[in-house]
C-alpha cells in the first residue's frame, strides 16, 4: 500500500500543478477576450498535441510535455520590418508569430521572422494595438492567478491548521539535550565523530534536566536571554549556575565560536558564541485570517526574492551534487519532479496524520504557485513581466511625447529584447534541466527537509 499512497501523492501534486498552469493561462485568456483580442489557442503543456477541440475561434487542448502552457494571442509583437504588416492579395495582414508561456514563447520568438495571416476585420483585435493598461492586465492576469491560488490555499492552512512552531518552554531554560561535541552547522548531523572537539557544555558537566539559573553572574529567566548571552560571549570564559535535583551548582568553561544562523528567521551564518545545549520545547499553534495570511506570505515573498537572486549558485550546487563532488543541500531548490517526490513521500509516510498530509500538500502546491507567480513578474522576456515592462515603457514614452508636444513614438517593439530573452530562457532551460536530473539522481527527501 505504501507504493500506492506514494503514487497517489505524486499524481495529486501533478494534477494540482497542471490545474495551476491551466488557471494561469485562463488569467491571460479571459481578459484578452474581454478586451476584444483574437485568441486562437489555449493549451496546457507544449510540444506535440495530445488532444484538442475547437471552442469558437479558440483551439483548446493538451500537449505532451506538461511543464507549462500558453495562450496564443494574435499580434503580440508589432510589425518591425517593411515586409511585415503588408496586405496580401486576399486582404489578409501579415503579423509576427508570438504567444504567452515561457517555453512556447521562446520557440515562437525564435521564429519571429516568420509570420501568420490576420483575416480582414481582425486588424483592430491585435494585441499590440491594445492600450497599454489593457496589455498590462492581460499579461499580469496569469501570474496574479497563481498568487491568488497561493493566497487561497495558505488562507485555509493558516486559518484552520495554523502555523505550528517549536518554542522553548517558558521560564528558566531546562536542558533537553547536551551536545558532547561541536558539530559544524553546515554538517546537519547529530552524531559525534572522531576529531570533533568536545563541546563547552560537555566540559562544564551539564546534563539533560539541568535548569540554567545564571550566566556570568546574570540571572537567566528565559531561553532567548541565555541564547543571547552565550552568542555575545564568543570564546570567552563562562560561569554557569544551574539547578540539578533541586541543588544549586556552578560550572566554569569557555564558550567557543561557531558559524550559526543570525536568528530563526535569518539563516545568514554569523560567527557567535556556542555552548552546545538545547532546551525543552513545546509546540505553539497560531492561526489567523486574511491579514495574518498576507503577513506570512510577505515573509515568504522576501525569501522567494532572495532565492531567485541566489538561484544560479544553488543550481550549481545541485550540479556538483550530481557529479558527486558535494552533498545536495536539503534546503536548496527542487523542480516539479522533486516536488512530486516530496508529495509522494508525505502521503505514503505512515507517521503523518491525514490532516497533516492534506495541509502539507496544500502548502507544497501553494508554495509552487507563489514562486511561479513572483517569477513570472520578473521584467524580462520570455516571462510575462517582459511584456508588462514593454507596455509600461510604451505608456511612459507616449506620455512624455504628449507632455513635450512631440509626435506619437508608436508601439514599443518587444522583439528588440529577444536577444536578452534567448539568454534568459536558455539559462532557465539549463537550470530547469539540472534540477530535474538532480531530483532523479540525488533527490531531496522529506525527512531531510
Amino acid at each position: 500500500m505504501t507504493a500506492v499512497y506514494y503514487a497517489l501523492g505524486v499524481v495529486l501534486f501533478f494534477l494540482a500543478i497542471l490545474a495551476s498552469i491551466g488557471l494561469h493561462e485562463l488569467g491571460h485568456l479571459i481578459p484578452a477576450k474581454a478586451f476584444g483580442g483574437k485568441v486562437t489557442q489555449y493549451f496546457i503543456g507544449f510540444g506535440p498535441t495530445v488532444w484538442s477541440t475547437q471552442r469558437g475561434e479558440t483551439e483548446v487542448g493538451v500537449k505532451a510535455i506538461p511543464l507549462g502552457g500558453y495562450v496564443k494571442i494574435i499580434g503580440m509583437l508589432p510589425p518591425g520590418a517593411e515586409e511585415l504588416g503588408e496586405r496580401q492579395p486576399d486582404g489578409s495582414l501579415k503579423v509576427r508569430r508570438s504567444n504567452t508561456g515561457m517555453f512556447t514563447q521562446l520557440i515562437s520568438d525564435a521564429r519571429a521572422a516568420e509570420w501568420e495571416l490576420v483575416q480582414p476585420g481582425d486588424e483592430d483585435r491585435l494585441f499590440y494595438k491594445m492600450t497599454w493598461w489593457k496589455k498590462v492586465i492581460v499579461m499580469a492576469g496569469g501570474p496574479t492567478v497563481n498568487l491568488l491560488i497561493a493566497f487561497a490555499l495558505f488562507s485555509v492552512i493558516f486559518g484552520t491548521y495554523g502555523v505550528r512552531e517549536v518554542k522553548a518552554d517558558a521560564g528558566r531554560p531546562v536542558l533537553d539535550q547536551v551536545s558532547q561535541c561541536v558539530v559544524p552547522y553546515s554538517d546537519q548531523r547529530a552524531d559525534c565523530r572522531s576529531g570533533d572537539p568536545e563541546s563547552p557544555a560537555a566540559k562544564a558537566g551539564l546534563r539533560p534536566g539541568d535548569t540554567i539559573t545564571s550566566f556570568n553572574g546574570t540571572a537567566v529567566t528565559s531561553w532567548d536571554q541565555l541564547k543571547d548571552l552565550v552568542r555575545a560571549n564568543e570564546d570567552g570564559s563562562a560561569t554557569i549556575g544551574y539547578l540539578r535535583d533541586g541543588t544549586e551548582h556552578t560550572a566554569t568553561t569557555n564558550t567557543t565560536v561557531e558559524a550559526r544562523p543570525a536568528s530563526e528567521t535569518d539563516q545568514t551564518l554569523r560567527q557567535v558564541g556556542f555552548l552546545g545545549v538545547s532546551p525543552t520545547t513545546r509546540i505553539v499553534t497560531t492561526t489567523g485570517g486574511p491579514v495574518f495570511t498576507l503577513e506570512r506570505m510577505g515573509g515568504m515573498t522576501r525569501d522567494s526574492v532572495v532565492a531567485l537572486a541566489h538561484l544560479p549558485v544553488k543550481v550549481w550546487g545541485v550540479a556538483k551534487a550530481i557529479a558527486g563532488v558535494s552533498e545536495r543541500d536539503p534546503n536548496g531548490p527542487v523542480s516539479i519532479v522533486g516536488g512530486g517526490r516530496i508529495a509522494g513521500e508525505a502521503v505514503s509516510d505512515g507517521g503523518f496524520p491525514l490532516l497533516d498530509k492534506v495541509m502539507f500538500l496544500f502548502g507544497l502546491v501553494a508554495g509552487f504557485n507563489l514562486f511561479i507567480g513572483l517569477f513570472n513578474f520578473v521584467p524580462l522576456l520570455p516571462l510575462d513581466g517582459g511584456h508588462i515592462a514593454s507596455a509600461l515603457w510604451e505608456a511612459i514614452r507616449r506620455g512624455l511625447a504628449r507632455l513635450r508636444r512631440r509626435p506619437d513614438p508608436g508601439y514599443v517593439d518587444a522583439a528588440k529584447l529577444l536577444p536578452v530573452a534567448y539568454v534568459v530562457a536558455s539559462a532557465l532551460l539549463v537550470m530547469g534541466g539540472v534540477l530535474i536530473v538532480g531530483d532523479l539522481v540525488v533527490p531531496v527527501h522529506l525527512q531531510s527537509q
